[in-house]
């Protein structure tokens, strides 16, 4: 069921600057993500701790964002996203000032998970305060703008994280997001005064999940075989609870929408494959070329600065032409640099560069396509769930990524650092094809419904 102008249920005033102060929010949030990446080994030598139990200040943190973001999108379907988006944004910046006065690990442990608790909220209701607000001719512009933070988010961290670890101390990275509460003013007076709604939450749902795509990642990051058996076991619970209860965690509905499953899927497969190439960039430009970690981000920032610059231009395609022409394209660029990286990432630096900048173009211009296209497919009562569940699916195929990199490096420790990444980007080649032929699929799915539409 596509979405209509319509459908859209008021106009967003001051459309601009709330859009600007999201996309300044999610590059805070983002960075938040990446830059304690550069920070572990600090941690570890602080705190006396290995290697492994420093990696929970990042594997915990992911693991509350992906619940917190599905959590806060279903919420929204009955509260108000001013009230949400406020806790989400108070839970962070509070967490960040507590975390600067961290003196042990287990507080530095806990207050990360608390801060990934509220930093779910940022993207996962932007989304959806576009999708219910937006009119779909201008729709595309907001989705660009939003994703292209992301990317710039993603590129500032790794540089910001490397350079405030390297001369002030990782506890100054808590410094940079408690910057978020002085939005929270900002988005008190602009964001619209909602009603809430009648609903129900379904909590044992959530944890159901929670506790299934916990069991999960941990099993894919540290290869706990308690943590599969647990995982599927609640994944179990939380298929048969949603199919028997009137207002489920998330509808199952969803999982009958094929247009949706397949815009999904192109959405899973190029962020799997943007992910897992931020985390072996670094790996590359630090052990293959001798790079520091700061010196690194600065090699991997303009592809993220070029996703900011031409956001505007994606947007106005988007609106103005639609999402075809993108999904039709813009997977085989992923798949470009996939392959340019399996060629050259262990050659040349100034290539690995130029082709990340390939990538964050296309992971940005088909981000934002998909999410553009799924709010139009979805119908109004489904879209917080279904963005909810999205992005759960799109973080869980990141951290899958990053998992198998990491896994791949260690099974090709005889071989040359060159071959071993060559041979992870042909298998990221995959990844982008299964892109490539999902959008054929849906591009086939949707031209039929059009002529079935018209011949009745």
């Amino acid at each position: 069921m596509a979405e209509d102008d319509s459908s859209v249920e008021a106009t967003l005033p001051r459309e601009g600057l709330l859009t600007l102060l999201f996309s300044v929010a999610v590059v805070l949030v983002i960075m938040n993500t990446a830059m304690f990446n550069l920070a572990l080994p600090d941690v570890t030598e602080t705190f006396g701790i290995s290697a492994s139990a420093a990696s929970w200040i990042v594997t915990g943190y992911s693991i509350m964002f992906s619940i917190a973001s599905i959590t806060y999108s279903r919420l929204s379907d009955f509260l108000p996203i001013r009230r949400l988006l406020t806790i989400g944004l108070l839970t962070l910046g509070l967490a960040a000032v507590a975390g600067f006065f961290s003196t042990n690990f287990i507080v530095l442990l806990i207050v990360r998970i608390v801060q990934a608790s509220g930093a779910g909220a940022v993207m996962s209701l932007s989304l959806v305060l576009f999708t219910r607000y937006v009119p779909l001719g201008r729709r595309g512009k907001a989705m660009a703008t939003i994703m292209s933070s992301v990317s710039l988010g993603l590129g500032l961290g790794p540089v910001a994280g490397g350079a405030i670890t390297q001369y002030f101390g990782w506890n100054w990275l808590f410094a940079v997001t408690a910057i978020i509460l002085l939005l929270v003013p900002l988005f008190l007076m602009l964001l619209p005064k909602e009603l809430p709604s009648r609903g129900s939450f379904d909590a044992l749902g959530g944890v159901f999940l929670g506790i299934g795509t916990t069991g999960l990642l941990l099993f894919l990051t540290s290869g706990l075989w308690i943590a599969l058996v647990a995982g599927i076991a609640a994944i179990f619970l939380f298929v048969s609870r949603i199919r028997t209860i009137s207002d489920p965690f998330v509808m199952p509905a969803l999982f009958r929408n094929r247009p949706y499953l397949v815009l999904s899927l192109i959405g899973i497969t190029s962020y799997l494959c943007s992910f897992a190439t931020l985390f072996l960039l670094p790996q590359i430009l630090v052990h293959r070329f001798g790079f520091t970690a700061s010196h690194a981000g600065f090699v991997i920032f303009p592809g993220s600065l070029l996703a900011i610059f031409v956001s505007r231009s994606v947007g106005r395609i988007i609106d103005r032409f639609g999402n075809g022409g993108i999904l039709r394209f813009v997977p085989l660029l992923v798949l470009t640099a996939t392959v340019l990286f399996a060629l050259f990432a262990g050659h040349s630096w100034i290539a690995v560069m130029f082709v990340y900048m390939i990538m964050s173009l296309a992971f940005t211009t088909l981000s934002s396509s998909v999410s553009n296209e799924i709010s139009r497919v979805l119908p109004s009562s489904q879209i917080g769930s279904g963005m909810g569940l999205f992005q759960l699916l799109q973080f869980f195929s990141g951290a899958f990524g990053v998992a198998m990199a990491a896994s791949a490096l260690e099974w090709q420790h005889g071989l040359s650092l060159s071959a071993a990444y060559s041979n992870i980007y042909w298998g990221l080649s995959i990844a982008a094809v299964i892109a490539i032929v999902s959008a054929f699929v849906y591009r086939r799915s949707s031209g039929s419904r059009i002529e079935e539409m018209v011949e009745a």
